[in-house]
């Protein structure tokens, strides 16, 4: 039975309303000491889209699960199509100005660190080091057998060669790098097995229904530990993947601050919630501290 992403959450209590001031936020960068939390949202001015936002993918497109995933071959045939449509717009994707906002504050000596469940390297495109991949990153596979992890650009190389003339036209890109394509528009697609051992093939992220790897989660609360505050930047907070960091700065009595238009499941436990685009809180919050996040910068994947 496939397993559905959680798709929403609803308060079970008042919450403060949101604000759009963001001069909190400018208070905690100038004291230092920030741990930056990033979601999809800090993505969807590049073109990704978020799951749960306004028009968020989930309310069309249910993720692939880690069980359907290992299951059947027929299911790794609709994914690898999918994602391979996919993978040549999402690896083309740009940093907007929140990506680079924040590297700029990294730069700046503001930032002790920076955790994504982002899969999309926007971040480390725009200039920050430092870069927890709580989820992994679509520019790399891994077999599932030998364990061997290798360049996406690699396999789409070599699905390309697999399947000649597939160029059907997505109805959508999804943030997992997922295109919704019809099982007719699959079609009989090609997969091919891992280059060393003839195993399967996974890109290097956690799916819906596996779990984060506990060493790279102990990694990011000794990061929360080390910091002076959270900051969370366009992330809902939906799943326990990064509330659990949220609620533990708040336990440890960090402050916790949050840039997302919508109310989050980690509002109890904030300082405030800037209530803005996070391309525009960010870009006046860089403003205020007299850092510049103009510039152009390559981007994070491709064909190649």
């Amino acid at each position: 039975m496939r397993m559905r992403p959680t798709l929403s959450w609803t308060p079970t209590e008042d919450l403060p309303p949101g604000t759009t001031d963001p001069q909190p936020v400018v208070d905690a960068l100038s004291a230092g000491g920030v741990l930056v939390l990033s979601g999809a949202g800090i993505s969807t001015e590049s073109g990704i889209p978020d799951y749960r936002g306004e028009g968020g993918s989930l309310s069309r497109h249910t993720p692939m699960t880690y069980q359907d995933f290992t299951a059947g071959a027929q299911a790794r045939r609709r994914y690898w199509a999918r994602s391979h449509l996919g993978w040549r717009t999402f690896g083309r994707a740009l940093p907007n100005a929140g990506h680079r906002a924040v590297a700029a504050f990294g730069r700046h000596g503001l930032l002790t660190g920076v955790i994504t469940q982002n899969v999309d390297r926007l971040h480390q495109a725009a200039g920050s080091e430092d870069v927890v991949e709580l989820h992994g990153s679509l520019d790399r596979v891994v077999c599932l057998s030998c364990g061997t992890r290798s360049p996406r650009r690699d396999l789409a190389r070599r699905l390309e060669a697999a399947n000649p003339g597939f160029e059907p036209v997505a109805a959508a890109i999804n943030p997992d790098g997922d295109a919704d394509l019809t099982d007719e528009q699959v079609g009989d697609f090609r997969v091919v097995p891992c280059a060393v051992c003839g195993g399967v093939l996974k890109p290097d992220v956690v799916f819906f229904g596996e779990a984060v790897p506990p060493q790279r989660v102990e990694h990011c609360r000794e990061l929360v530990r080390e910091a002076s505050s959270l900051l969370v930047l366009g992330s809902s907070l939906t799943v326990m993947s990064g509330l659990r960091f949220v609620r533990q700065a708040a336990q440890a009595g960090k402050p916790v601050l949050i840039v997302n238009l919508d109310p989050t499941r980690g509002d109890r436990y904030a300082l405030t919630r800037v209530a803005l685009p996070l391309g525009t809180a960010l870009t006046t919050v860089a403003g205020r501290l007299g850092l510049s996040v103009d510039g152009e910068a390559a981007p994070p994947g491709g064909r190649g």
